[in-house]
């Protein structure tokens, strides 16, 4: 499972199993992967839902 974060700053990929890792980061800067991380880790449980639901599992 993954997300994809797109803004008009840049464009990441994070795996959020087995862990949440950075995949793939274009134009983001560190600080500011690790902010969107962040948000990742706060918002886990709703993205896992939100996957298994589109796409089912």
């Amino acid at each position: 499972m993954h997300v994809h974060v797109v803004s008009g700053d840049g464009e990441a990929k994070f795996w959020l199993e087995p862990e949440i890792e950075l995949a793939k980061n274009h134009r983001y800067s560190r600080k500011q992967l690790k902010h969107i991380e962040s948000l990742i880790e706060v918002r886990y449980n709703e993205l896992i839902s939100a996957w298994r639901q589109h796409f089912g599992s």
